[in-house]
Parts: structure tokens; sequence; C-alpha cells
């Protein structure tokens, strides 16, 4: 019966709900899945994989998300921010690397106001006229967008996390909505960023239905980029006795996103590195075609700390770029240099 629904995936991309649900619980053998996700990735992209040089430039945010560790309310917390200079620091030696994307990620931290992060945009566009600067920070007006966007800023990643409101509410404080994450996307497509969503898998009170409201909603986005991870429990918030999510699941998902989205570019988590130690690699296996090394500077790197263990908080960029290529060769693919477009 799977492997049925896998091919009917692999041909029409989409099943009933009935089929997903049957899809995403069954606990038998994936590798018909994973085969065809791996062709399909093949299909659009080759074996290329492509590298996203990421800069965690601060871990100040004015949000109290219930699943995140670095939370307003974590008093555990140790703060930090990148200055201009910092950042433009890790994007030199990200360069000399060979990253042609830069993705700078942090909390929603008032302190980086639009002229701020709009001068810092512009300072990398000068510099790297031919790189793609991918933004990760959070919810804003579509003024602020259109004014990153006006200075440089091509790509766009914020997850909407779930789709499903009440589920969203049980995750989030009263002041935050799903309607206003999903009207920050919408703004980001119609100003023209390549945009990037996605959802964790296994957060607190989740269900398969919610699992699929997720999968519904992407198909109405249509996205250029899917990031998917498993929810990773960290002790210094209200989900502290939460358990997290499943890797196994969260493979599961990659593919069937691979055969829903053939042509989205789609990561392979540092969230399953870290809950598995081959987790990158089996991501790739499973459809990925993305990896993110952290160009961060390696003293800060264990403060961004959205969740517990989480791995390569000690590496040098240099280190954390070998280490990726050779895990990506030892999976059966290559590293290109490249900004990785999304191939529609």
């Amino acid at each position: 019966m799977k492997n049925d629904l896998v091919n009917k995936l692999r041909a029409s991309r989409d099943l009933s709900d009935d089929e997903l649900r049957e899809l995403i619980e069954s606990g038998r053998d994936d590798d018909a899945l994973r085969s065809a996700a791996d062709a399909v990735r093949r299909e659009h992209y080759g074996d290329r994989v492509f590298l996203r040089g990421l800069i965690e430039f601060t871990n100040y945010c004015k949000n109290n998300c219930y699943y995140c560790g670095i939370r307003a309310g974590n008093a555990e917390a140790v703060r930090y921010r990148l200055s201009k200079e910092e950042i433009l620091a890790c994007c030199a030696e990200g360069y000399a690397l060979g990253y042609r994307t830069f993705v700078l990620q942090g909390g929603e931290d008032p302190y980086f106001t639009d002229d701020l992060i709009c001068d810092i945009t512009a300072a990398i566009r000068k510099t790297y006229p031919e790189c793609a600067i991918t933004l990760s920070i959070g919810e804003k007006s579509r003024e602020s967008y259109q004014r990153y966007y006006d200075a440089g800023a091509n790509r766009y990643l914020l997850r909407h996390e779930t789709a499903n409101p009440l589920h969203y509410a049980k995750l989030h404080p009263e002041k935050m909505s799903s309607d206003d994450r999903k009207r920050c996307l919408w703004d980001l497509k119609e100003i023209g960023y390549q945009v990037g969503s996605g959802f964790m898998v296994g957060s607190p009170f989740q269900t398969t239905g919610d699992l699929i409201a997720d999968l519904r909603f992407l198909q109405e986005l249509q996205p250029d980029m899917i990031g998917i991870g498993p929810y990773i429990t960290h002790h210094a918030t209200p989900f502290s006795d939460m358990p997290s999510g499943s890797a196994e699941l969260t493979l599961r998902l990659v593919s069937i996103l691979r055969l829903m989205f053939p042509y989205v570019l789609l990561p392979a988590t540092t969230a399953l590195g870290t809950l598995l130690p081959d987790g990158r690699e089996r991501g790739l296996r499973a459809g990925a075609n993305v990896v993110m090394p952290n160009l961060s500077p390696t003293a800060v790197r264990r403060q961004y700390d959205l969740y517990e263990n989480k791995i390569c908080t000690g590496e040098e960029s240099a280190q954390c770029r070998q280490c990726l290529e050779a895990r990506v060769k030892a999976a059966g693919y290559r590293v290109v240099t490249d900004r990785g477009d999304v191939r529609r």
C-alpha cells in the first residue's frame, strides 16, 4: 500500500488527507519513499549540495515563544550582538571559503532598527554583488521588508512553525498570531523575495492533522525554500518537560516534501544532526539539497541556544566547511560553490 502511495505522490505531487496521514504515520520501511525523493532531487539538482553561510548575529529577542531557548523570558541566556564590522568579517571569511550565500539570522532584536539592517545589508551587497543575501529576523511590517529588499536582500526565511491557528496559540504568547505570521510570508512573496518557510516536527501538542495542515499551507504558499527540523527541548522554557520530536518522522517528511515540491531548496538541518550523529547525511539522502555551515564567531555560537546540545558550536568556520564537505561526499553528493538559486 505504501509503495503505491509513494508512486502516486511522485506522479501527482499530491495525495488526499487520508493518504497523507497513512504515509506520515506508517512505521513500515521508508526505503521506497527515500529512494523516490532522492531520484526527484537528482532530476532537478543532480548531486549538488548548496552551502549557506550562517551568521547568527544577535540572540536578543523581544518574543517569548514557549519552545525557544533565546526567548525574552529566559534569564539564563547570555546575550550578545555582533557589530556591523563583525558581521562583515564573517562574510569575508565565508567568501574566502567559497560561500556565495550569506544568511543573517537573529532574534527579533529592537536594537537592530530598519536603518541598521539596511546599512548592513547594503554593505554586504556592495562588497559581494554576486552573492545572495538572506535575512531571517522574524515578523516585520511590509514597509520594513520592502526597505531590506531595496537595500539588497533577496531571500527571506520565516518558518510558519504551524499552520493551525489553535496549535500556534499553544506555542506562542497571546500577542503573536498565526495570521500575522502568514501575512508576513505573503508580503515577502509579493515584494519579490525568494521565500523560505517551514515547520517544527514533533512540537508540543502537534497532531498528524497539524502536519497535514502545514503541507496544505505550503502548497498554497509555494515557497522557494522549506526548512523543517525536529523540535528539541530546552530546559529554560515552559516546555522543559516535553519530549523532543522524532528524527525519523522528520526524515520521512523531508522525503514527502521533496516529492510534493520537486523544485524546492530543502536543508538538511543542524537540528537533525543534533538528534542523530549522521542526521544531516540522512537528510540529504532523504531529498535535502542544502546545508548551512556556521560562520558566526566561535565565542558566541554556544549563546545562540535555540535548543540544547546544538552541534558545531566549537568549530572554526574553516573546520565547519571541511567537516560538512566530507560529510556531503560520504553521503554520495558534492558541495558546489554556487548561489544555489531555486530551479522551478
